[in-house]
């Protein structure tokens, strides 16, 4: 059975030329007004460099359209990870981590991508790092607008992070399902995954329960999930689950770089022990479409790159994995996928991969429909 999805394309931003021209991990969401938002680490360099912001681009026409990008929170370490979400009422939320970028500066990898001219281009802000500063900075923030992203107010520190950020309950809570953020570890890897809940929007937050590891597991291998709310009440959690070092997934049977469920039934006190999904992709963005259908959208980083989407009509007891949205990535830097509603009932996912030829990210888009 061919699971190509019906698509068509476009681009949200792309720089080619620029060499800050790189841009990941997005997170799309759309206002009760029909605006379009999509937030991203942006005008950055490469994959990992000193210089990521926190950008936003704007769509008044269901994304056809886009704004030049609007660099909203820019902090003296490289953010990344953007997530958005909508409030109501013209209140948005806009999340982040950041990371210490010192820690990678004498890696092979680095040496040989950049060369001598980047590497002292990365020296030269690096040496302006001071340990005061990057103790203030090094953490997960979030950010907050009450005029439906046009100002911010200043960054609240949570004690979680996940790329496509919180997301909002019918009581009108935000629940948080992330990697806890461990101090000195900026990419997480000894945390746990954790619920945390905000009850004033995001003002103040306060840590819930944990997701129980899968036998064979390690808290070292789950990174990146996200979180959904079902009309019963149950949340439902993914989860990026992948090799680690000294952690490896093996003896598990647990694919490396693919998604772990977990639900919880009492508002993120308890969890379910994260238990596999069985296909490869990742990381995980969950969406509940008008019809009742389930939509994960992940990030597939073998040939054919591109980005899928699983479906469950059963409220995630089962899935049809491995719908085809695009396909045509040239090589595994892509993903991170999320996706909206749009009026007319169509699916709106957003993604950052290179366009052919390029040799930095950019910004694309996707408009389907459910199969």
């Amino acid at each position: 059975m061919d699971k190509h999805l019906s698509a068509e394309h476009g681009i949200i931003c792309r720089l080619p030329d620029d060499p800050f021209g790189y841009f990941g991990w997005p997170t799309v969401v759309r206002l009760a007004d029909g605006t379009v938002l999509v937030a991203s680490s942006g005008l950055r360099s490469e994959h990992v460099c000193p210089w990521g912001k926190t950008v936003l681009h704007v769509s008044p026409d269901e994304g056809r359209t886009w704004s030049p990008s609007k660099v909203i929170q820019d902090s003296p370490l490289d953010d990344r990870d953007a997530g958005v979400l909508d409030l109501g009422g013209g209140h948005v939320l806009v999340s982040w981590f950041t990371s210490d970028t010192r820690k990678y500066v004498h890696d092979d990898w680095v040496m040989k991508l950049l060369g001598e001219e980047g590497i002292a281009a990365w020296n030269a802000t690096l040496s302006t790092w001071t340990e005061e500063m990057v103790s203030h900075w090094l953490g997960s923030w979030v950010l907050l607008s009450a005029d439906g992203g046009e100002t911010w107010g200043e960054p609240i520190r949570v004690p979680v992070s996940a790329p496509h950020g919180p997301s909002r309950l019918r009581s009108g809570d935000l629940l948080y399902l992330g990697k806890r953020f461990v101090t000195g570890w900026n990419e997480m890897a000894v945390g746990s995954i954790v619920a945390a809940r905000s009850r004033d929007g995001g003002g103040s937050w306060e840590e819930l329960g944990a997701v129980p590891v899968c036998p064979g597991t390690s808290p070292a291998n789950y990174h990146e999930p996200h979180v959904l709310e079902l009309p019963s009440g149950r949340l439902l959690g993914a989860i990026r689950i992948e090799n680690a070092s000294r952690a490896d997934l093996a003896g598990s049977g647990v694919p490396s770089f693919s998604v772990m469920q977990t639900e919880s039934e009492d508002g993120g006190h308890t969890w379910s022990p994260a238990r596999p999904l069985g296909f490869p992709g990742s990381p995980p963005h969950l969406l509940r479409h008008s019809s009742g259908a389930l939509v994960l959208t992940y990030g597939y980083r073998q040939a054919p790159f591109g980005q899928r989407v699983a479906l469950s009509d059963d409220d995630g007891a089962t899935w049809d994995h491995d719908w085809i949205i695009r396909d045509d990535g040239p090589d595994g830097d892509l993903g991170y996928p999320s996706t909206v509603q749009l009026a007319d009932g169509s699916l709106f996912t957003v993604c950052y991969q290179k366009v052919t030829g390029d040799e930095r990210c950019s910004l694309l888009w996707s408009r389907w429909r459910l199969p």
